[in-house]
């Protein structure tokens, strides 16, 4: 059936974590598998890439997120940038990648380009909304519970979690990544305005994990939110 695991291949895999869009499983070679969803974040049915719970179920977006993620992490593998990719199955709704450590208990960095969601709530007493940022930079805990705090450069190395360097390669790879993808959805009449990424360490170096899809990501189209399943189609074709 389409979007299932092929049963030839279940025998390797274990099941080791079940997330809120996607499930991983650990193969018999040491690699990993993703599953994703169909499910996004949001609230009250409304897509919110900035929510931590899931709030709506759209069918067919797993296949969509893995086609975007596909296409993305080709694309910065090509201009040199090291991730956790190594293939994927479009039919199965599945992507392999390498084993990673998270940084703590893992941690997200946010590029915005736009003062919008989470940043505006924040600091709108100093900031219009949608006003233009210069790639502003956060960090935050992946912490469902605690809302994912931002946390500063001093706390994370203060508690063991990432080192100096760490923090500063990891700021630079996502300004770097991040602007390979502004460019290509510029270059398709497309603005974004934020995206969240996530880095671990494989092999000891500090590379890009985890997914890159319109759930991850606030995209504008003339002045317009583009929902998660248009925006494959607008990059795509």
């Amino acid at each position: 059936m389409k979007g299932e695991i092929n049963m030839s291949n279940q025998e390797e895999l274990k099941l080791v974590y079940t997330g809120k869009t996607k499930n991983v499983f650990l193969k018999g070679d040491g690699n990993y598998l993703l599953k994703l969803k169909d499910d996004a974040t949001g609230k009250d049915g409304v897509f919110d890439p900035g929510e931590n719970t899931v709030g709506l179920t759209i069918k067919g977006l797993g296949q969509k997120s893995l086609m975007i993620s596909k296409y993305y992490f080709e694309k910065i593998e090509e201009a040199g940038f090291p991730t956790h990719y190594i293939d994927s199955n479009i039919e199965e709704v599945t992507m392999t990648v390498k084993p990673a450590k998270v940084f703590g208990k893992g941690i997200e960095v946010v590029c915005r380009y736009r003062a919008v969601g989470s940043f505006i709530k924040r600091y709108g007493d100093y900031v219009a909304e949608g006003e233009t940022l210069d790639a502003f930079v956060e960090f935050t805990l992946k912490n469902d519970d605690r809302q994912d705090p931002p946390i500063t450069k001093d706390a994370l190395i203060m508690l063991n979690i990432m080192t100096d360097e760490q923090y500063e390669e990891c700021k630079e790879l996502i300004k770097k990544i991040s602007k390979i993808v502004k460019d290509d959805l510029s270059s398709k009449g497309l603005e974004l305005y934020d995206l969240k990424f996530e880095f671990g360490l494989v092999e000891g170096k500090v590379v890009l994990i985890d997914e890159i899809s319109g759930g991850c990501m606030r995209v504008y189209k003339d002045g317009k939110n583009v929902e998660p399943m248009e925006l494959t189609d607008l990059i795509l074709g």
